[in-house]
């Protein structure tokens, strides 16, 4: 059995060695590019044994096994340039008059993409350890798809890109909970690495009894993504996962006018983490209705996702707290949200799920377009006994919602859940940061700034109350009082 922990540690340690690629994130991004070349070559051979009529969209000669294949080829000086001067140039700018939808997809990439390893000997001896890996082997293509699984996860302690990735326990709690079925088209409009999605497949794979049902698959999964990165890692998964041609739309989701979207455009299903306490560039907010525009990427898309649902259609997204509350626009979209759709279940995250990249409180928030909400029940996630917070080494586990899926069945109130009538809402202005009744408010910390502000305040108060007695006690009793 290929040992693709070894294969993976020893690329980071040859990468670790090249001037180019001397930090996280240009080590991902270069093994982005390749991995995908990779498995994108290996996907071709299967398909030509399977469809008579395929035909490659990669020219010849480009073709991985074509000019990496060999591990006594091409190296050093001649190996960079052929990457750098003919590989990356003819792949940006490959023939798309063909309509081939691959072949697209490889265009995107490759515009988007650069060799950043400088020496031809050390990305040699990466292409030769990537040569020990067959990914029209399923048994190797399913053990390195977990490999690869935990290679995103690792996005979350490199800088910025950790935005891209959701901890997997999440994604696989909100497909389960949604339940999507093979005939339903699935979306995610910020799908960064394509963790929902994946978890999406994964489910439905299940499901999926009969050819007729497996083939569905295939156009069910749609995806939007408007980052190089994160879009090639997520065509890459789901090549992983047996998507012959990725429907990955490389584009800002929040791009196009609310009004363009048609009836055909809507789906069923909306899985999704969207982009939070970022600012929207562009623009774009002009894209939305006056009354919903805001620069808070996290409120746009709630209003976006509840356009694009078809009636009675699903969703199951993250949020932060701060979506949850606040006047003005931000509770304007509130109440449309319950008011078009039934808000019908909100899951309370501890502020640490998202570690280290952002230690904001999060929820999970579940609805169903078409109907008023009339009841919300929330449920307070708790952190692990022995734990103070989550951490790249103590993620949160899938496990851990066991006693909340068998809650979703039978719904009662208990320590950690509750519910919260409609009226009630609208009488606090549309509030939805209901904290849990049953447990007592944790005691505030305070800085030692704040500690002293607050011993100044008391002494000032002492000082005005002293006063105030002596002003009403007589000569004589303040005398005999001494």
């Amino acid at each position: 059995m290929t040992n693709f922990t070894g294969i993976v540690k020893s690329i980071r340690n040859i990468m670790r060695q090249d001037v180019g690629t001397g930090s996280d994130e240009l080590r991902i991004l270069q093994l982005g590019w390749m991995l995908f070349l990779k498995i994108f070559s290996d996907k071709d051979k299967e398909l030509e044994l399977l469809q008579d009529d395929y035909i490659s969209p990669i020219p010849q000669g480009l073709h991985w096994d074509e000019w990496a294949g060999d591990d006594e080829g091409m190296t050093g000086d001649e190996l960079l340039a052929f990457v750098d001067r003919k590989l990356f140039p003819k792949l940006a700018n490959i023939d798309l008059s063909t309509g081939n939808k691959r072949a697209v997809l490889v265009r995107e990439v490759f515009a988007n993409n650069y060799n950043y390893m400088k020496s031809g000997i050390h990305l040699r001896q990466v292409i030769n350890h990537l040569n020990g890996i067959d990914f029209n082997n399923s048994k190797d293509k399913q053990i390195f798809g977990q490999i690869y699984e935990t290679f995103l996860g690792e996005l979350q302690s490199a800088g910025t890109l950790g935005e891209f990735y959701t901890p997997r326990a999440i994604t696989r709690l909100l497909t389960e909970l949604t339940d999507p079925k093979p005939h339903e088209k699935i979306l995610d409009p910020s799908c960064g690495t394509g963790g929902f999605l994946t978890a999406a497949l994964e489910h439905l794979k299940v499901k999926a009894t009969n050819l007729k049902k497996r083939t569905a698959i295939q156009d069910s999964i749609i995806g939007w993504e408007y980052k190089p990165l994160p879009y090639l890692l997520c065509n890459t998964n789901l090549i992983l996962h047996d998507i012959n041609q990725p429907n990955i739309r490389y584009d800002d989701s929040l791009a196009r006018p609310l009004t363009e979207y048609r009836e055909k455009d809507r789906v069923h299903i909306i899985l999704t983490n969207p982009p939070f306490g970022g600012v929207v560039s562009n623009n774009n907010e002009n894209n939305f209705p006056q009354t919903y525009r805001t620069k808070e990427s996290a409120d746009l898309f709630l209003i976006l996702m509840i356009h694009l649902l078809k009636t009675d259609g699903r969703a199951a997204i993250v949020l932060p707290d701060g979506s949850l509350t606040g006047d003005g626009v931000k509770q304007r979209i509130r109440q449309k949200l319950l008011e078009d759709c039934n808000l019908h279940t909100i899951i309370r995250l501890p502020n640490s799920v998202f570690q280290p990249y952002a230690s904001v409180a999060t929820n999970l928030l579940f609805f169903t377009k078409g109907e008023a909400t009339k009841t919300i029940w929330y449920y307070q996630h708790q952190l692990p006994e022995g734990y103070k917070s989550y951490s790249k080494t103590k993620p949160i586990q899938v496990a851990e919602f066991d006693n909340l899926k068998k809650w979703w069945r039978k719904r009662k109130e208990n320590e950690q859940a509750w519910k919260v009538d409609i009226k009630t809402i609208i009488q606090s202005g549309y509030n939805l940061d209901i904290k849990n009744p049953h447990q007592p408010e944790p005691e505030k910390s305070y800085s030692s700034v704040e500690l002293l502000g607050l011993l100044h305040h008391s002494f000032n108060k002492s000082d005005t109350l002293i006063n105030q007695i002596s002003e009403q006690l007589t000569p004589y009793q303040v005398g005999k009082n001494e």
